[in-house]
């Protein structure tokens, strides 16, 4: 198309103008009010692998901050991670502890966690806690037991081990809980419970396995023995502590 000369120098001008101001426009837009700066786009949650977040999101609540426990044990307990291997803690964080209050946290278990997510929780938990020497040279008994157990030797093990501070028949004393508890028995399984008689309760000064009678620590059958006389005392349907009348069915 060809311009008449009086409108060739207003064209020539509308494009140096046009020219100028597009890159200040754009540059505008990059700024404009709303927009989200470029490193604030939000992390979708399979992919944070920030332990302090991981930990906070998904075991503080039961583990306590910074793992020194709450209504389930301690995690920064040397003892504990002393006895626990690394295959036990990472199978306890995936696929939980079925039957009990311990979820599972894996995707391939139902959970929300990738599986690397469960790595770094179970990496760097023992990583930030785990104290080598802190047993000073005892052999603790084993994490799993070894060999069956017997109540009724575990009945007296009690007797001697846990009654002064659990009450003669573990319900419970000024000095601790009520182990014998049956809704507590119910949310709980028979390696939990080995392990709170191995490791103890520190955080409730509760003393672990070599502390209970100076002198003689427990061995792996009396905590097992003792861990059998707990697990008998599990009822059918716990949390119902009154009888049900024979006739209440004629009223």
């Amino acid at each position: 198309m060809r311009l008449a000369p009086q409108f060739r120098w207003s064209y020539s001008c509308a494009l140096l103008a046009a020219a100028l101001v597009a890159p200040s426009f754009v540059g505008g837009c990059n700024t404009s009010p709303g927009k989200p700066a470029a490193d604030s786009a939000a992390v979708a949650p399979g992919d944070i692998t920030d332990f302090p977040t991981l930990y906070s999101n998904n075991c503080a609540a039961c583990h306590g901050p910074n793992g020194q426990g709450g209504p389930a044990i301690a995690l920064a307990d040397p003892v504990y991670l002393s006895i626990v291997d690394d295959s036990a803690l990472r199978k306890v964080i995936a696929a939980g502890v079925p039957h009990t209050a311990m979820p599972a946290f894996a995707q391939s278990s139902g959970g929300m966690l990738t599986e690397k997510q469960v790595d770094v929780l179970a990496a760097t938990i023992r990583a930030n806690w785990a104290k080598p020497g802190a047993l000073a040279g005892a052999a603790p008994p084993p994490y799993a037991t070894t060999s069956p157990g017997d109540a009724a030797r575990g009945a007296q093990t009690y007797k001697t081990f846990c009654a002064a501070c659990h009450g003669p028949e573990g319900h419970g004393s000024p000095k601790a809980s009520d182990i014998a508890d049956t809704s507590f028995l119910a949310l709980v399984s028979d390696q939990y419970l080995r392990t709170l008689v191995i490791v103890g309760r520190p955080e409730l000064s509760a003393p672990d396995w070599r502390s209970d009678v100076p002198g003689h620590p427990l061995s792996d059958q009396e905590i097992t023995d003792v861990v059998a006389w707990l697990t008998a005392q599990r009822v059918k349907n716990p949390g119902q502590p009154y009888p049900v009348a024979e006739n209440a069915s004629h009223h």
